[in-house]
């Protein structure tokens, strides 16, 4: 309660209205909330994440800064083991996956398999798994495979190549060459439910070829 000059009644004070660009900053820093940007609004100014890329766009309120996310990137981070290890590289800019390269020399056996260790470890980004999928070159001219190609998002041990030589000759590997591709793919963890039944399709229990050719009967 304030008194009007010159006289002894109280006169009731309004209440405080925001201004324009008080409204407009509050509406911008809830609009980033409500995005769940990896920005925080302090004192007009925008602190932006690591891992965030972004680029400043034009603001609709004077003083403030407001930031357009552009794409945060994932990161693969890893870590040398030993003196022998090999940072993952990729061939080309676009390469699906991280080249992975032996720490030792192998003999990988005619008709038979060898474990290969690249002495690094890797921390994938939250939300992927680890794909060791076997390399074009290896595996067309000297019929080298990979097996057990997963690894888990949470697995801290040497990285290691497990190759299949499904050819008539041993294969010789030395430190540094390159044995397989390391691929990081996004997987989702649902949760597990039982049920009595399951809904009926069309293809039902229909497997091993059966959309394929029609199986040729023997007269």
């Amino acid at each position: 309660m304030t008194k009007r000059e010159g006289s002894n009644s109280p006169v009731k004070s309004s209440p405080l209205k925001k201004s324009k660009i008080e409204e407009e900053s509050c509406q911008v820093s809830s609009e980033l909330k409500e995005n769940m940007a990896p920005v925080v609004v302090v004192d007009n100014k925008v602190e932006i994440s690591e891992e965030a890329e972004v680029k400043v766009a034009k603001s609709p309120v004077k003083n403030v800064v407001v930031p357009e996310i552009k794409e945060i990137t994932p990161r693969l981070y890893f870590a040398k083991l030993s003196d022998k290890a090999h940072v993952p590289s990729k061939g080309s800019k676009l390469a699906a996956g991280y080249d992975l390269k032996s720490a030792y020399k192998y003999t990988v056996p005619a008709r038979g398999s060898c474990m290969v260790k690249t002495d690094i470890q890797i921390k994938l980004p939250s939300g992927y798994y680890g794909r060791v999928a076997p390399r074009s070159g290896l595996a067309l001219k000297n019929k080298l495979d990979v097996g057990a190609g997963v690894i888990d998002e949470d697995y801290r041990g040497n990285v290691g190549v497990i190759l299949f030589n499904f050819g008539d000759a041993d294969f010789e590997i030395n430190e540094g060459d390159r044995v397989a591709q390391l691929i990081c793919e996004k997987i989702c963890y649902p949760e597990i439910v039982e049920l009595e039944s399951l809904d009926e399709t069309e293809r039902g229990e229909g497997g091993f070829g059966s959309t394929g050719v029609a199986e040729q009967k023997s007269s």
